[in-house]
């Protein structure tokens, strides 16, 4: 009797968890309740923050990178007067926990990256292009939509679905079922119907209902402006021949980058260089 050795299973490839600091940081602060510590500083964003930074290692990841918003104008704010215009100031009781986070971050012994000019959502998709490049699966970890763009089989993103402990894996098929679009096509979408937080304008007049159904027909909005004379209702077409310029400039600014000038460096960031504890000491402090 031969006996035939069982092939070799694939390996499984490496994994990196991209985490977006801004975004959960925000998230974090108006999800959870006032919490303080023993010198009555406010630090519930900083708890929040390094709660969901905890969750993510819990799937136990090869790689953990960070990146923050270095503040500032960047090129979206010279292309569009407007952008983030509308957003309140920072709290006062959240500033504070911006350095504290980053302190945090680095105690874990995660690298931070971040660039001038451009914002945290820019730099995480150009490092998730050049991990796939690479042969890596990328886990963004965000506290909103705007990273839905880059979903693909080979880049997953978990955001908060209630206060910071319950999540959601958004992978190609769970944005599907939830727009009936592809994931590079929901930037389509907020080219038609902007977005409040960050003040994109979009389309007045164009609900996110009828926009996914346009997008579906046309693909794009590019296609959509081009072939708007086949659009029906003619409320619908007139709004577009009005303002097509708008949409294309809306989806512009909702469109993350992928060609920023920071290159992936996977010798730092292992997981074997985390520092769990050396965290948990400065939020006992």
């Amino acid at each position: 009797m031969i006996v035939t050795a069982p092939q070799d299973e694939p390996k499984q490839r490496p994994r990196l968890v991209l985490i977006d600091g801004h975004s959960l940081v925000y998230r974090a602060f108006f999800a959870l309740p006032s919490l303080t510590d023993r010198d009555g500083k406010m630090v519930n964003a900083a708890y929040g923050f390094t709660s969901m930074l905890l969750l993510a290692l819990q799937e136990h990841p090869d790689y953990v990178l960070a990146s923050f918003d270095l503040g500032g104008r960047t090129f979206r704010h010279e292309e569009l007067a407007q952008y983030k215009a509308t957003r309140r100031p920072t709290p006062p009781e959240l500033s504070p926990q911006f350095p504290l986070t980053r302190d945090i971050v680095r105690a874990f012994g995660i690298p931070i990256y971040e660039v001038q000019g451009v914002e945290a959502d820019d730099v995480i998709g150009t490092l998730a292009r050049q991990a796939r490049e690479q042969g890596l699966h990328s886990t963004i970890v965000t506290g909103d939509l705007d990273a839905l763009q880059l979903v693909n089989e080979d880049v997953f993103v978990l955001t908060s679905k209630r206060g910071v402990s319950e999540t959601i894996l958004y992978t190609p098929d769970r944005v599907r079922e939830r727009y009936g679009l592809e994931p590079i096509q929901t930037v389509d979408l907020k080219g038609l119907v902007g977005d409040v937080s960050d003040n994109i304008p979009g389309i007045r007049g164009i609900g996110e209902k009828t926009a996914i159904k346009l997008i579906q027909e046309f693909g794009s909005v590019e296609s959509l402006v081009e072939n708007r004379a086949r659009v029906t209702p003619p409320k619908i077409q007139k709004l577009l021949d009005a303002h097509w310029e708008q949409a294309l400039l809306s989806k512009k600014m909702a469109t993350i980058l992928l060609d920023v000038d920071v290159k992936l460096d996977l010798t730092h960031g292992s997981a074997t260089d985390y520092r769990p504890d050396a965290a948990r000491t400065i939020l006992a402090d």
